[in-house]
């Protein structure tokens, strides 16, 4: 199992060499918005950074007393990580994007970029990860940005309390990637009412403008499978064929930087095949989202209502129904009865409404503390979100040429401005 889970991590960074890059002045290389989405950034292009930092893992009672399954027996807390320096200095909380863990490499390149520019961190796990859904989400089901965004701030508050007498704090800030940035602005609103923190700086990174929006268009990368998502399992097994036989024939001892490489230069997936295995990277990270909040809520859409799993239940046929479920389902027969129920009248637009930028935006345009880095090729965001984001943020706005969704996150020139941003 250790082995086919390496196989399907590599085959989502594997993808076609599309063009060189234009002599535009930014140095980042991958042209493709799906190609640099599943890329990333190449090792020699990511800053050096020191060999070792003051951290340690933090593990928080965010909801005293809540009753977890005995299938979650390991889950003992909210996990964060936190580095610190030796002095005074300010502190930036990091949100996660969709589906990611505190520890999610862009997360930790990120902690790693603010730390070694003087700053104490705090990464947090994005709402949407079993983790913060055991642990932390109060609803147990998330996908509400108010909703989520409460429980990201009450968290922060809990992590604080626990940190605050080990370190000197001069001004907290927050920055967020994806799903996170989005939610990052909805804490600094929540923060202007509560003034725990009384944010500095909020940077967003790559956020969707609708939340609804941007997922519906990471669905339709699904219909770029042949035979569309319903060959999910088909299209997967013929990825890894395709991976495994160019391993063996190649006689690569390990799945290195250099094995990487020599499948990029070879074209080994279409362009379709690489939309699509965003997508069903994507709808590996939904899968586990709902099926956690399902088990917590007991409420029947995936595992029997009342069944009782054990620690040593199998959930290999739970997770497998749970992948053919797309956001839509997800939305409209889980996400939106259960706001419906608590808010009688809501209308599913008007649900829709609150699941967008748009729905603070006199707050995001009158507040000079926040900022936006995103890309022109970011697939998530249509032309006129992109124009929206500019208009809405102005010279607070910065778009690089290209780099897909987070596929330039850790180049050396996006970090830097990160870091010049809050400084």
């Amino acid at each position: 199992m250790m082995y086919l889970k390496l196989l399907f991590i590599a085959c989502l960074v594997l993808l076609p060499l599309s063009s060189h890059a234009a002599d535009d002045g930014y140095g980042y290389p991958i042209p493709g918005s799906y190609e640099a989405t599943i890329l990333g950034t190449p090792a020699s292009l990511m800053p050096v950074f020191p060999a070792e930092m003051n951290t340690r893992q933090l593990v928080l009672e965010v909801i005293p007393g809540r009753r977890k399954p005995p299938i979650f027996f390991y889950d003992e807390g909210l996990r964060c990580s936190f580095a610190y320096q030796e002095k005074k200095a300010p502190l930036v909380f990091l949100i996660a994007g969709a589906g990611a863990s505190d520890r999610a490499p862009k997360l930790l390149t990120m902690m790693k970029a603010f730390y070694q520019a003087g700053y104490h961190v705090i990464t947090l796990p994005s709402p949407s990860h079993a983790n913060f859904i055991i642990s932390a989400s109060q609803s147990r089901i998330p996908g509400d940005l108010t909703e989520d965004s409460a429980d990201l701030y009450r968290a922060m508050e809990v992590a604080w309390k626990q940190v605050e007498g080990d370190i000197e704090v001069s001004s907290f800030n927050l920055c967020g990637y994806s799903l996170g940035g989005s939610q990052a602005a909805f804490v600094a609103k929540l923060d202007e009412e509560r003034r725990v923190f009384n944010f500095r700086k909020v940077l967003m990174i790559n956020p969707p403008v609708s939340l609804y929006s941007s997922a519906t268009r990471i669905e339709d990368l699904m219909k770029q499978i042949p035979g569309g998502p319903k060959k999910q399992g088909i299209f997967f097994n013929r990825m890894l064929s395709k991976f495994s036989q160019f391993y063996r024939y190649g006689n690569f001892v390990a799945i290195n930087d250099d094995f990487l490489y020599s499948i990029y230069t070879q074209r080994l997936f279409t362009p379709e095949e690489t939309a699509g295995l965003i997508g069903l990277t994507y709808r590996i990270n939904l899968a586990g989202m709902i099926f956690s909040s399902d088990v917590m809520t007991n409420s029947g859409y995936v595992v029997p209502k009342n069944r009782v799993l054990s620690p040593t239940d199998s959930i290999f046929d739970y997770f497998l129904v749970s992948t053919h479920l797309s956001f839509m389902d997800y939305f409209n027969e889980y996400l939106y009865p259960y706001f419906q129920k608590q808010r009688p009248g809501l209308t599913k637009q008007a649900f829709v409404d609150t699941l967008s930028l748009k729905s603070i935006a006199g707050y995001l345009k009158s507040s000079a503390k926040f900022g936006v880095m995103t890309n022109e090729n970011d697939f998530i965001l249509t032309r006129e979100e992109q124009d929206y984001l500019r208009q809405l943020f102005g010279e607070r706005a910065k778009f690089y040429p290209r780099g897909g969704h987070l596929g330039n996150l850790e180049y050396k020139e996006n970090l830097a401005y990160m870091v010049a941003f809050f400084k």
